[in-house]
């Protein structure tokens, strides 16, 4: 079975909600910090960030709770960013369906200057995901 993840830039992809299995595969494709964005209870199967920080940490990965509940603020914006920013290795975001981490990835990378809103909006569309009605003209 292929793996979720989707290719954003070189150092950043998002995938839809991950099994456990997942993380050993982030790991042999060179991950070295996942990060979720999907809060603990959203859907009575899914497993809670504890347990995705434990088997993330045997896979030998690093592991950030961000949870996002509708759409992100600025300071979850600005601490994805800081910790994609702080990453020596490739960052995996994921949540339900993905749209959040993008989304809090887009706002980051726009709120710190690192790019503007149409090269994220195609970055974006790349990865498969539309955020063209999502993030501001102007900030």
């Amino acid at each position: 079975m292929p793996n979720p993840f989707r290719r954003v830039t070189d150092q950043f992809s998002v995938a839809p909600q991950i099994a456990l299995s997942d993380l050993a595969t982030a790991a042999s494709l060179g991950f070295g910090l996942v990060i979720s964005n999907r809060p603990d209870g959203e859907e009575p199967a899914q497993p809670s960030a504890a347990v995705m920080e434990a088997a993330a940490k045997a896979a030998g990965l690093k592991f950030a709770h961000i949870p996002v509940v509708g759409g992100p603020t600025a300071a979850q914006a600005d601490d994805m960013a800081a910790l994609i920013e702080g990453s020596e290795t490739p960052v995996l975001a994921f949540c339900r369906s993905g749209t959040r981490s993008i989304t809090t990835w887009s706002l980051g990378q726009l709120r710190a200057g690192n790019q503007g809103r149409d090269a994220l909006v195609d970055q974006a569309a790349g990865a498969g995901y539309d955020l063209s009605a999502a993030l501001p003209r102007a900030m």
